[in-house]
């Protein structure tokens, strides 16, 4: 396995940098979506806490749903990831998978699904999410509220879509480590993903989901439709 500092600044910057449609255009274009921008990230990693400090510059960007998921991969280095969920380790899988890369590393950014960017490759990683935000959405609508979601109908895809629940604490999440790589340190890590939750299918048809009560107090709620295995992201709504 191997590792990558994450330099996020310069994708923050091409993110706000990109040129706005034309007003002509924009009156005959559905609203854009968010760009979803996942951080595959661990305590355990030395070149993780600077990964984790960029993700909350980004997450303050207009347009972008950036989320934090800690890995359990670096726990054998002496540290046991406080924030880890094999869950989240078993979705970064299937995008080592579906996007055909050699092994699993931290930190990795997935965005939307449909492509990725290694740490140190933050011309690619800014790439990326540019492309990511000029993309037009054909998935369905979601309507989100505190207890359901709604999908609207849109055209059926070929296998069923995969609905999402993603829960996470909106407030900065301190963790001091005692061993390991990064023994001493103190990382701040930001949206700090703490639910993971398929909450069913859908197949080009309305339909609504009951959302299950939360674990705890104050989380934030994302929801996504979403192609099998780790496929694209075709529709995202948050509260």
């Amino acid at each position: 396995m191997k590792w990558f500092c994450l330099p996020l600044a310069l994708a923050c910057a091409a993110l706000a940098a990109a040129p706005a449609s034309a007003p002509a255009r924009a009156r005959h274009r559905p609203p854009a979506r968010p760009v979803l921008v996942e951080l595959f990230t661990a305590q355990g990693c030395e070149g993780c806490p600077q990964a984790d400090l960029a993700l909350g510059d980004l997450a303050k960007k207009k347009g972008v749903v950036a989320l934090s998921f800690s890995v359990d991969i670096w726990d054998y280095t002496g540290w046991t990831d406080t924030l880890a969920q094999p869950e989240f380790t078993e979705r970064q899988r299937a995008y080592v998978k579906r996007l055909k890369l050699r092994e699993i590393y931290t930190p990795e950014v997935v965005v939307d699904g449909a492509g990725e960017a290694a740490g140190l490759d933050s011309e690619a990683l800014a790439g990326v999410i540019a492309k990511a935000g000029k993309t037009d959405a054909h998935g369905p609508s979601i309507r989100l509220t505190a207890d359901h979601a709604s999908v609207g109908a849109a055209r059926a895809p070929a296998r069923a879509d995969d609905v999402w629940l993603i829960r996470y604490d909106p407030k900065p999440h301190e963790v001091r480590v005692k061993a390991g790589d990064n023994k001493g340190k103190t990382i701040v890590v930001t949206n700090a993903v703490r639910e993971l939750v398929k909450i069913g299918a859908w197949r080009g048809k309305a339909k609504r989901f009951d959302l299950p009560d939360p674990s705890a107090d104050g989380l934030k709620s994302v929801v996504l439709v979403q192609a099998p295995r780790g496929g694209p992201v075709l529709a995202i709504a948050r509260n």
